[in-house]
């Protein structure tokens, strides 16, 4: 029986995965939310499809109550989420919001099976920083003055990678966080948000040559702050993402084309100042030559991916803890292992997904800071997917960095659901702005019509003697 269950349940995930995924591009096809509504409900039904059909298959492969509860438990929250969120948000966007259910969903099957401690604890991350965003596009609506605190941003982003790399601890050879009261904290991921609204800020007020040189000089100090720290995935996506918006606002191909040159300078550098970074571009060229030792973690992931086939070998059909850092680094590795590889693929298109539906309400809205700060956020969320998925993949040489939303992380799960929820007050923020049009539009039609009503109205004449 438990066969059955398991290889009818693998039919069973993937085919609804595929379905959501296919809404989500379509709805990439749809002018607006209003003829968007029935393609959300069908999602819905689908992301919920997929989570009832993983755990089946757990409780199977398990048999243990406890799944039972928890499972529950999970449907309560994020059922509460989406409806919560329909209700409170009716203006925003609701593909982000359903693509973010998602794939917490998806991470939180697959941590359930690879640590039941570590997926209670992610569970109960989820749920706070779902109370903390739920204020946030409120806030990003409200507070148009957010776009003048330029320096306060630099300030408090320099201070806070500043103190990591003095009094972090190191950890893998990195030092990307440090402990207060027992919690630990990795500030570069805050730092992320606050470095993206420096550049939203400062580029949104820059008026010539010199202001963008000491823009530059700014997000220099930031990446070079996390080189020290030897946090050398964060300073490539600090990097990226302030190259991408350097660019969006000047339209100007010369500086991309500067700042692409100082990458490659930059990382010829590292390559050569950093041990580290030569033993993981010696993995990523020849993983299997030291298989015991530099080349483990990446040969493991390939034999995951490869076995799991396009359907998987089922939820602890596999054996994904051979992998060091699993729930972390190497979460797409377990994915594709044990859900397939068409699952893992429908999962990265999700991604991608997002993505787009962001860019797309960064082109479309007026507002230039918030326009900065949603393509921002975009960048990072897209570009740090594809750091994960591209080095658990051996596409590009490994950066370790977390698979957002997905992967195991209180910071990072933290700043990813404040990132879409920013995101989305400023889709609130789009959608002001067309009704705003659409009541001036009315006004001056209404003003053409009276015009119009004078120019032929005939005086009345007196006929009285």
């Amino acid at each position: 029986m438990e066969l059955y269950v398991t290889e009818i349940s693998k039919y069973v995930i993937t085919l609804f995965l595929f379905l959501y995924t296919l809404e989500a591009f379509i709805a990439l096809a749809k002018k607006n939310e209003e003829k968007r509504k029935g393609l959300y409900i069908r999602q819905i039904i689908c992301m919920f499809s997929v989570q009832i059909a993983c755990f089946v298959q757990i409780l199977a492969r398990t048999g243990k109550a406890r799944y039972a509860f928890f499972f529950a438990f999970q449907i309560i929250v994020f059922a509460s989420v989406i409806t919560l969120f329909y209700l409170i948000y009716p203006d925003g966007n609701k593909l982000i919001i359903n693509n973010c259910c998602m794939l917490l969903m998806i991470g939180m099957i697959i941590l359930t099976r690879l640590s039941y401690d570590k997926a209670i604890k992610q569970f109960f991350i989820i749920t706070a920083s779902f109370i903390v965003g739920f204020f946030v596009p409120e806030l990003i609506f409200r507070f148009n003055f957010l776009k003048k605190f330029t320096w306060i941003y630099a300030g408090v982003g320099i201070v806070l990678i500043g103190i990591v790399l003095i009094l972090g601890a190191t950890t893998n050879g990195s030092k990307i966080a440090y402990t207060i009261a027992g919690i630990t904290f990795q500030p570069s991921e805050f730092v992320k948000i606050v470095f993206i609204f420096y550049l939203a800020a400062a580029l949104y007020q820059a008026e010539g040559l010199f202001e963008l040189f000491l823009i530059s000089v700014i997000a220099a100090a930031h990446v070079i702050i996390l080189v020290l720290s030897k946090d050398l995935g964060s300073a490539l996506i600090f990097f990226v993402i302030y190259l991408a918006l350097i660019y969006i606002s000047t339209e100007n191909i010369g500086y991309l084309g500067a700042g692409l040159a100082a990458g490659i300078i930059a990382s010829v550098l590292a390559y050569n100042l950093f041990s580290h970074i030569r033993v993981r571009v010696q993995a990523f060229l020849d993983p299997f030559s030291d298989i015991e030792k530099t080349g483990y973690q990446l040969s493991q992931s390939l034999f995951g991916i490869s076995s799991g086939c396009w359907f998987g070998l089922g939820l602890y059909g596999g054996s994904p803890k051979s992998i060091p850092y699993v729930e972390q680094d190497f979460i797409f590795s377990a994915i594709a292992e044990e859900l397939g590889v068409i699952f893992a693929v429908l999962m990265a298109l999700i991604c991608v997904s997002t993505f787009i539906m962001m860019m797309m309400e960064g082109y479309y809205i007026r507002d230039r800071f918030y326009r900065l700060i949603i393509t921002g956020g975009a960048v990072a969320y897209i570009f740090q997917t594809f750091l994960t998925i591209g080095g658990g993949a051996k596409f590009i040489p490994l950066t370790g960095v977390t698979l957002p939303l997905v992967s195991y992380g209180g910071t990072s799960v933290l700043v990813s659901i404040i990132l879409i929820m920013i995101a989305e007050g400023i889709c609130m923020i789009r959608q002001d702005e067309i009704y705003e049009a659409r009541e001036k539009r009315r006004k001056k039609l209404e003003a053409n019509r009276r015009r119009q009503e004078q120019r032929y109205e005939r005086p009345v004449q007196n006929t009285e003697r």
